[in-house]
């Protein structure tokens, strides 16, 4: 699912002040809060959503980042040619951000109960983590992939709730709290330790019948086919984060996501450098000394390129706009074709004396054939 624009969700201004966004944030934070809105998901999708658009817009380097990429900003992270940074969203606390704003206040500044045992009523699935290997031809202008992947999901036959006739009771040990709170005297006065409840494993409610198919747990495992849309120009190193497309929460709450872990495979013809592409290109020594049109393999298609007459072994030709296409950016990286020079490890014996002539002739001496006293008197010419 794409996400709206972070100024969009706020309702401010791309160039708006640090306190007009804190503004537009608490009267939208104060607006969909769950505890506002009991029972109403859209409501706790949104007050999620100004948290996150706040997080990022009340931050300078994190604003910064999403003005210029994005939000392939959180999306994508290090790895050569990745921009190296995130925003930071895993594990992302809206509650814990919403009372840093409004002063310590939790739910109760509502008069309901707290955002902590909210958060535990709104249990979030696991993430999947996979790994897709792609060509430079992939990423090179960005691809789609279909791939297979296991997952959680709520149980048909009690349709998540991990009941067999579908009622889930208060757990009588926190009664539906989902702690459980020990009191002692000390010395130093009365401590309470709080921890999570045991029986319900701090859902707060149990199922007193558990449903045969899923044991309870309100899940089962299944498999689907799910499409990546790969940008283009991803390195090793880069994620996507696939939002709500990962395990299932028990209990109504709200899927994982799933993380796409990117990785280059080998090529046999083309080496990587950022975002240019370099390939070693064999020529035979006349058509060096004589110069030559030749066919160079691209990572698209095939180029025609000229080699000049007297082309010595390491010069490097580029191709422009040849290469891998930058990531979230207009353009492309180039080609960069290195030459070298083919020497047989066979000749025949017409070939060793053709060879053996030339050998003799001025135009092939180098600088090492020159007696001492001309290399010397050359670097005075």
């Amino acid at each position: 699912m794409a996400k709206r624009d972070y100024y969009e969700v706020l309702g401010v201004q791309r160039n708006a002040s640090v306190d007009d966004i804190k503004k537009a944030y608490r009267k939208l934070a104060m607006k969909h809060h769950p505890d506002r809105n009991p029972g109403d998901k859209t409501a706790e999708e949104k007050f999620k959503e100004v948290g996150e658009a706040y997080a990022v817009l009340s931050d300078d380097t994190k604003r910064a980042q999403y003005d210029r990429f994005g939000h392939i900003g959180p999306q994508m992270a290090g790895g050569p040619g990745g921009f190296g940074f995130d925003f930071g969203m895993e594990g992302f606390d809206p509650f814990d951000l919403f009372r840093s704003v409004f002063g310590g206040f939790g739910g109760d500044i509502f008069g309901r109960q707290s955002s902590r045992s909210r958060q535990r009523s709104v249990r979030r699935g696991e993430d999947i983590t996979i790994e897709l290997a792609l060509t430079l031809e992939e990423i090179a202008d960005g691809t789609t992939k279909k791939v297979k992947v296991r997952y959680m999901k709520p149980c048909e036959t009690c349709r998540g709730s991990g009941s067999r006739d579908g009622r889930v009771d208060v757990c009588p040990r926190c009664n539906g709290s989902g702690e459980v709170r020990h009191t002692t005297d000390s010395f130093f006065g009365r401590v309470v330790n709080v921890t999570t409840c045991g029986l319900c494993n701090g859902e707060g409610r149990i199922a007193k019948d558990p449903c045969p198919t899923c044991s309870g747990q309100g899940l089962t495992r299944d498999e689907k086919l799910i499409s990546i849309n790969v940008p283009a120009g991803v390195a090793n190193g880069n994620y996507l984060r696939m939002s709500r497309e990962g395990n299932a929460a028990p209990r109504d709450g709200l899927p994982g996501d799933i993380i796409v872990q990117f990785t280059e495979r080998l090529h046999e013809l083309f080496t990587r450098h950022n975002d240019d592409v370099l390939y070693e290109m064999e020529i035979s020594f006349p058509q060096a000394v004589l110069g030559t049109m030749v066919e160079v393999p691209t990572l698209r298609s095939s180029e025609r390129l000229s080699i000049p007459a007297g082309t010595p072994p390491g010069k490097l030709f580029r191709l422009k706009g040849k290469g891998i296409s930058h990531l979230n950016m207009p353009g492309r990286g180039d080609q960069i074709v290195r030459v070298t020079i083919y020497v047989p490890k066979k000749i025949t014996a017409r070939e060793r004396r053709l060879l053996e002539e030339l050998e003799g002739s001025e135009s092939m001496k180098t600088d090492n054939d020159k007696p001492f006293f001309h290399k010397v008197k050359d670097l005075f010419v």
